[in-house]
């Protein structure tokens, strides 16, 4: 049809763009996995930024959560170590007669005062008394029973005698309060 040299020269051009053009193909599917490669590693990246995230808000709560205890329960060792200062002066000052408190008013009056103050400082600090009377439902959450006795005229699980108040330091216990319990089931 047309000059032989042409149409050698217009077959070589159309072989070096159809090479040209199936190499452009196999780098834009370099390109294309490249891309992919890049799109899964910025997600496993995304995913890991999220995480660390997460638990960078998990470690300061925890460690809001902690000083807040630190702050209201920290000084629970303390406290309990004083809750036998505490029984010391209450069995001083019932232990006294009516003639030795007659004879030595300012010294009962002044060991009075100081428990008064004690249990000022307590409640400051978030210590309240666990106080259960005779005839009240025993609760193990809250009470000790250091013995039970079959008492007529009482109910089983009901309180019969009191040793020692309790102590809650804000919400938890501190010391239970230790009480003795009918058994009676008659």
């Amino acid at each position: 049809m047309g000059n032989p040299k042409e149409d050698e020269f217009l077959d070589d051009v159309a072989a070096a763009e159809a090479e040209e053009y199936v190499d452009g193909i196999d780098e834009l599917a370099v390109e294309e996995d490249e891309l992919e490669s890049l799109k899964a590693e910025r997600d496993d990246f995304k995913d890991r930024f999220m995480r660390a995230l997460a638990d960078a808000e998990n470690v300061r709560k925890r460690a809001q959560k902690e000083r807040r205890e630190a702050e209201q329960y920290g000084g629970s060792k303390l406290a309990r170590d004083l809750l036998p200062v505490y029984d010391n002066m209450i069995r001083a000052v019932s232990s006294a007669t009516d003639e030795q408190k007659e004879v030595s008013a300012a010294l009962i009056e002044g060991v009075e005062l100081t428990m008064r103050e004690l249990i000022n400082v307590f409640k400051k600090h978030g210590i309240e008394p666990v106080q259960p009377q005779v005839g009240d439902k025993f609760d193990p959450q809250l009470h000790e029973a250091m013995f039970e006795a079959p008492v007529p005229g009482t109910k089983a699980g009901e309180i019969i005698q009191v040793s020692a108040d309790g102590f809650l330091l804000h919400d938890r216990l501190l010391r239970p309060a230790q009480v003795g319990v009918s058994s009676f089931t008659g």
